[in-house]
């Protein structure tokens, strides 16, 4: 059962069809990344799901419960981490945790235990008695996810949760989500960075004037496009020869030789280089080194919007 199920979410804002029947699900430990340009909807969406605003239509469900604005059951099982900050400046990184750790009821031994579980989870241990007005920018982003695991969740939304950090900050977030993922949080992830959504995403759901464009794995979005793999080989030995032998391979496009180098179109590299690699060693070349270039969910976001992801 998935932890998050949202089925022909719909909101209006007057005349205005905000969010248009989406409709995904999320596993546990899966990582979902929801992309869009601004004002595509993701905002809306999230909001439904976290339960500050009321849908027009369709359901969510959460760990296959009914979630709503007035269920504050379904609630607990949600971290949110939205995309402005929400901490007080002047307390201190473990007094705005054990603030935050009372709205929850975490208080006395187990909240102290709690603020201590997550800081040490953001890597922010070091820096827990300071005051937060004396943080950079990726501290604060990473304090904000610390306040949002507080509660244990099943569920742990972020909403855009590297803008604007410097890139050591950015990178101890992204590790920190994925290793929340590894130990069976389900991650709604919204970014304006595609490569995060490479490097975190089990699978993407593409959102355009409130309407789920496409949704699956890396590869499944890419094959929409219909772009092929790129495959970058040098070796020893004739390489002319070879390429007239690959040529003859059904899911090679095209074989482009430049001396010792060889470029390969392919449909599909992961499957296709066994048997490259077997032609190869029977035509007598010896392969140097192989490089694999895989078209990116850029391209697919651009063929389904026509627009960049930050427009």
């Amino acid at each position: 059962m998935p932890i998050l199920e949202i089925t022909d979410l719909t909101k209006r804002y007057g005349d205005t069809l905000a969010v248009d029947g989406v409709s995904f699900s999320i596993d546990e430990g899966e990582t979902y990344g929801l992309l869009g340009p601004n004002g595509a909807g993701k905002t809306t969406t999230i909001s439904m799901i976290v339960g500050v605003l009321d849908r027009d239509g369709g359901e969510v469900r959460l760990d296959g419960r009914l979630h709503s604005v007035t269920n504050a059951e379904t609630k607990a099982l949600i971290g949110y981490v939205p995309q402005d900050l929400a901490l007080y400046q002047d307390l201190t990184a473990r007094e705005n945790l054990r603030f935050f750790g009372r709205l929850y009821g975490l208080a006395g031994a187990e909240g102290t235990r709690k603020v201590g579980e997550v800081l040490e989870a953001v890597g922010l241990s070091d820096r827990a008695n300071e005051q937060v007005a004396k943080f950079s920018g990726g501290m604060m982003r990473r304090l904000n996810i610390a306040i949002g695991l507080l509660n244990k969740p099943r569920l742990l939304i972020l909403d855009e949760p590297t803008a604007g950090v410097d890139p050591q900050s950015r990178n101890a977030i992204l590790n920190t989500v994925q290793q929340l993922a590894g130990e069976g949080v389900a991650v709604l992830y919204t970014t304006h960075y595609m490569e995060e959504a490479e490097r975190l995403c089990d699978r993407v759901g593409i959102v355009d004037l409130g309407r789920m464009k496409a949704e699956g794995t890396r590869r499944e979005l890419v094959s929409l496009v219909g772009e092929n793999d790129r495959v970058l080989l040098k070796g020893d030995g004739d390489m002319k020869q070879a390429a007239a032998v690959l040529s003859g391979m059904p899911d090679i496009k095209q074989v482009t030789v430049d001396g010792a180098d060889a470029e390969l179109i392919v449909t599909d590299a992961r499957g296709t280089l066994p048997g490259v690699f077997e032609t190869l060693t029977r035509a007598g070349v010896h392969v140097r080194s192989v490089e694999v270039r895989e078209p990116d969910l850029e391209a697919v976001f651009l063929h389904l919007t026509g627009k960049a992801l930050r427009d």
